[in-house]
């Protein structure tokens, strides 16, 4: 029996899928739960242009990502903070900051999650943060710790 996944099963498939089932697995179990539907010609189409939705949707995140990508590559985010009496910084510097400064300054809005520094931030300098936008983009960007 064919059936289309209308959820993520365990050890079957993710929702829109197509799998070929036992009729019993089928009838008894995936069917009376909603977990699927029976694969007839009209859930086919339905399901095909499901996918296609979907697909295009994910082209379009992944576009505007890279438009994104593009540019954060041209900007160079300037971070203020304290500095003790040797020179050495109060805290750190984290995306959290990163994602600050690029709101403030640039109006961009960026999850301080996504931001990874390159390195230590252990005293005023120039240092890479790399940003992942999406799956397929990532981009990196300068940050400019500076005594403020």
């Amino acid at each position: 029996m064919k059936v289309i996944l209308q959820e993520d099963v365990k050890k079957l498939g993710t929702k829109g899928a197509i799998v070929e089932v036992s009729d019993g697995y089928g009838r008894n179990y995936l069917l009376p739960r909603k977990l699927a539907v029976e694969a007839n010609a009209a859930n086919l189409n339905v399901a095909k242009v499901n996918a296609e939705n979907k697909a295009r949707k994910l082209q379009q995140e992944a576009d505007e990502a890279k438009l994104l990508g593009a540019q954060l590559e041209k900007i160079t985010v300037t971070i203020p903070v304290k500095l003790g009496k040797d020179g050495k910084l109060f805290g750190s510097v984290s995306g959290s900051d990163v994602a600050k400064a690029l709101k403030q300054n640039h109006s961009l809005n960026v999850d301080k999650r996504k931001i990874t520094i390159q390195g230590d931030v252990t005293g005023l300098g120039t240092f890479d943060a790399v940003i992942k936008l999406h799956t397929e983009v990532t981009t990196k960007i300068k940050v400019n710790v500076v005594e403020g």
